[in-house]
């Protein structure tokens, strides 16, 4: 359940949902690409209704849980995918460098890394060239370095002027993004720059910023 939320996200920057497990980060993402109804309020993606059929080239999604097929190469399920938006055999091989996977093309999923199938999942979801990246937790679990190569893309593909929404409850991928909301019990607890969330929570770490910010609503 999302209670009040508001929340504007600039185009071409990396904006990150922050806040603990369960506290409505996952329910509003799958609202923004439309796969779940909003009983109450309006949700708007690039001008028009969240979940508009106009939307769907033009937002990737990368889910939690893999999205793709353990028993078919790398390259077999981006040629899926992209069969489903449409597009040729030359987004197949852009994903696949883009996400650094060109030596693993022809290797069969379950024959790769978590890390390496999170980047196959995020491959999928680049497939339509979208302008909408919606991300939800894309580096739990990864080993530090995957996680610092996964950033460094993001910022690259923002720069080339995607916007991306990025989930975690990892408080310190919080300084990895340009603005952040703070969600707790599906709640809208701050946003802004990291700069700001530290200024409102009074503290210049941002975990013991968030943590003042979630006992102020609390009380």
């Amino acid at each position: 359940m999302l209670e009040g939320l508001s929340l504007e996200v600039p185009a071409g920057t990396v904006t990150g949902l922050v806040g603990p497990s369960g506290g409505g980060k996952s329910t509003l993402m799958r609202g923004l690409v439309g796969v779940q109804v909003v009983a109450g309020g309006r949700i708007d993606v690039l001008g028009e209704p969240a979940g508009s059929a106009s939307l769907r080239r033009r937002v990737g999604y990368m889910t939690q849980s893999l999205s793709v097929y353990s028993d078919l190469s790398v390259r077999e399920n981006l040629r899926y995918f992209a069969r489903l938006y449409g597009v040729g055999s030359d987004r197949v091989e852009d994903a696949i460098s883009t996400v650094a996977l060109d030596e693993y093309g022809n290797r069969v999923l379950q024959r790769l890394s978590g890390g390496q199938k999170a980047r196959v999942s995020l491959a999928a979801a680049l497939l339509g060239e979208p302008e909408l990246l919606v991300l939800d937790e894309p580096t739990v679990g990864l080993d530090p370095l995957l996680r610092r190569d996964l950033w460094n893309l993001f910022h690259r593909l923002a720069d080339e002027g995607t916007t991306l929404v990025v989930s975690s409850h990892v408080m310190d991928e919080a300084d990895r993004c340009q603005r952040l909301g703070l969600i707790q019990y599906g709640r809208l607890l701050a946003e802004g720059t990291p700069a700001d969330i530290r200024t409102q929570g009074g503290s210049p770490n941002l975990e013991d910023a968030f943590l003042a910010l979630a006992g102020r609503k609390e009380s």
